[in-house]
């Protein structure tokens, strides 16, 4: 008898105007759930006004280098997704690497395997365009650091959010990278 869960396939939607709003409301609503300690007074909103509004996304999914997707398990938005294509890091050039940017879940649907899904789904679109690496950042506190490291990301060096209003002790991150 197996004790192993079995995990529903997830399918990943590229966002367009049609689906806007969902990806806006899933991802406000998954990054609120997670990262209000981040902030001061527990508001989001330099974060949600510098990545999470109708006007910024508009241009992403007008953007070729930018790659946005709605995370899908059969008819229900789980979670977002947000690539940058083209976009190096320190040594990396544009050309070898691809950003990881945004990978929220909702909490009522994190830590049932669509993560790693996710992970895999990045990795395939990294080689389909000719990446060497990704890259990522993640908080130095929490437990996505582990997630990541368990899944062949190693820590590059440090970084910070720079956006105002994070809490000074929340400020630290780790950028990560995976070679393929």
């Amino acid at each position: 008898m197996s004790t192993a869960l079995s995990v529903q396939k997830i399918d990943l939607v590229p966002v367009s105007p049609e689906n806007l709003e969902t990806y806006l409301q899933v991802g406000t609503t998954s990054y609120c759930q997670h990262y209000l300690h981040l902030w001061e007074n527990e508001d989001p909103s330099p974060y949600i006004n510098h990545g999470l509004t109708k006007e910024v996304v508009l241009q992403e999914i007008a953007n070729s280098n930018a790659l946005n997707y709605l995370i899908n398990q059969e008819n229900t938005t789980v979670g977002i997704l947000k690539l940058v294509k083209d976009c190096g890091i320190d040594e990396l050039t544009d050309e070898e690497a691809l950003k990881a940017e945004k990978i929220y879940f909702l909490k009522e649907h994190s830590g049932k395997g669509y993560g790693k899904q996710v992970l895999q789904f990045i990795e395939d679109i990294a080689r389909d365009n000719g990446k060497k690496y990704i890259w990522l950042d993640t908080m130095q506190r929490g437990n996505p650091i582990f997630f990541y490291q368990k899944n062949g990301y190693v820590i590059k060096r440090e970084s910070e959010v720079t956006l105002p209003n994070a809490k000074p002790e929340e400020k630290p991150m780790w950028i990560l990278t995976k070679a393929l």
